[in-house]
């Protein structure tokens, strides 16, 4: 069974599966095409319409068949709301998504982290790649009710008597504030937590396996043939996937975080190693450092950090189960550098202004001052472990600018977490309809980013948006 972390995606069986979350929850689903919207109100389903082509509600689970969806249909969002409405998520337990074939085989697990004062979570999505399905882990919250998502995703619903979002004081919020709290339905970041195709070995065995630069070698003459640069191992990130591996093979599973609550990237940070960038392959099967690196560059997609030509260092980690199954952490960094940081925030600026380009709008200036306020947000969402646009003691966007200085009479806001880059980051955010919103909003002219690494997703993402 896969256990999924948010980004993190798994493939899927041709003959459908279920989707259970229990506790006290509802759930539905919109059905989307490549454009990110519904075909018509058909396409969202709930309690009040319990079915469309390929989806049925049932209670606390959900079964989709994505070959019987209606023509056109490329992508499934599966979203939890408080089965008392405006109850704030942050009050209930954290919904766990349990995923089962149709024969009754549990094949995957996800439990997103809490949110806060979101009563919508946005918590997987069923999508199309290539000739097959996957599903990716979200766990994208959302401030503006369910009514409020529907309409962002084309559904037309009717007034529900639930009390608009208050604006700000300085200018309207943009549609996607709401769904800028929410984590980008961007590709995966990483290779996911992918079962090996190798089978469980009968016995225990030793875990010692070698050196550090023994792992470094092989993975250096495999960036030699594909004409990246060669790597260094680091002794903290070494030591952040060892005892990452150890948390693994504890539980017996692959996850992004241990019994004890702690995420990998968690443990990143407390080795003393600063990222900038980040990724992670988490195995389990492989007996050996070389066919653990076979594994992770049979497959074009699951390669891709090992071959990255912007990784400057490696760690590897490795344990063993009680069961003799041998657990598997790789990490794949750059250094945080000012430089560094600046050339990140410059890339989701160009990329940004070339998406407006593109929709004949004109460009964002980049304003200090919104990156000021952009950036103190990231760097406070990973320092306290949270989430959203809302703070904990309830600042906004528009609090955060005004405080930062900005003298825009409009404020928006996307975030992220959990993308390994600026195209990633900006890709899921022109695929989120919300998100695209703010970014080709015609009346803001000027944007500021914030990127900071660490806490449990890894990555977190900051846009601010002004308008003169």
């Amino acid at each position: 069974m896969t256990e999924l972390v948010s980004g993190g995606n798994m493939p899927l069986p041709e003959d459908g599966v279920s989707l259970r979350v229990p506790g006290p929850f509802d759930l539905s689903l919109l059905i989307t095409g490549e454009d990110g919207r519904v075909a018509g109100d058909a396409d969202f389903v709930f309690f009040n319409q319990p079915s469309a082509p390929g989806a049925r509600l049932q209670g606390d689970t959900l079964t989709v068949h994505p070959l019987r969806l209606r023509a056109g249909a490329s992508r499934v969002t599966v979203v939890v709301s408080p089965a008392a409405p405006g109850t704030p998520l942050g009050r209930l337990p954290a919904p766990a998504l349990s995923v089962t074939t149709a024969r009754g085989a549990r094949i995957g697990r996800f439990t997103p982290p809490r949110p806060n004062h979101e009563t919508v979570l946005l918590l997987a999505e069923i999508y199309r790649r290539g000739a097959g399905w996957k599903l990716r882990a979200l766990g994208q919250g959302y401030a503006d009710g369910l009514a409020g998502l529907a309409r962002d995703f084309g559904v037309d619903v009717e007034d529900d008597g639930t009390a608009p979002t208050t604006p700000p004081p300085r200018g309207p919020v943009p549609p996607a504030a709401g769904l800028g709290a929410a984590r980008t339905a961007a590709p995966p970041p990483v290779p996911g937590a992918a079962p090996s195709p190798w089978p469980r070995p009968g016995a225990p065995v030793a875990d010692a396996f070698g050196a550090a630069d023994d792992f470094a070698g092989l993975v250096n003459a495999a960036r030699a043939r594909a004409g990246a640069p060669p790597v260094t191992p680091d002794g903290r990130l070494a030591a952040a996937a060892r005892a990452h591996a150890e948390a693994m093979a504890a539980q017996r599973a692959l996850a992004g975080e241990g019994r004890d609550g702690v995420s990998l990237h968690q443990r990143i940070t407390a080795s003393g190693y600063r990222v900038l960038t980040i990724a992670e392959h988490l195995v389990s099967g492989p007996r050996t450092p070389a066919e653990f690196l076979d594994y992770c560059l049979a497959d074009r997609e699951r390669g891709a950090a090992a071959h990255d030509p912007a990784v400057v260092h490696t760690g590897l980690g490795r344990a063993t189960a009680a069961d003799g199954n041998v657990y598997w952490t790789a990490l794949w960094a750059a250094p945080f550098t000012p430089a560094g940081l600046a050339r990140l925030t410059a890339e989701v600026v160009a990329l940004t202004n070339a998406e407006r380009a593109a929709a004949r709008l004109a460009p964002l200036a980049a304003d200090p001052l919104l990156a000021v306020a952009a950036q103190a947000h990231s760097d406070d969402m990973v320092a306290r472990d949270f989430y959203s646009h809302t703070t904990p003691e309830g600042r906004e966007p528009w609090d955060r600018a005004a405080a930062a200085g900005c003298p825009h009479r409009g404020i928006g806001e996307n975030i992220a977490c959990g993308q390994r880059g600026a195209a990633e980051v900006v890709r899921g955010w022109m695929d989120s309809p919300g998100h695209r919103a703010n970014i080709l909003k015609p009346d803001f002219t000027h944007i500021g980013v914030g990127y900071a690494t660490g806490s449990r997703a890894g990555t977190y993402w900051t846009q601010l948006f002004g308008a003169r």
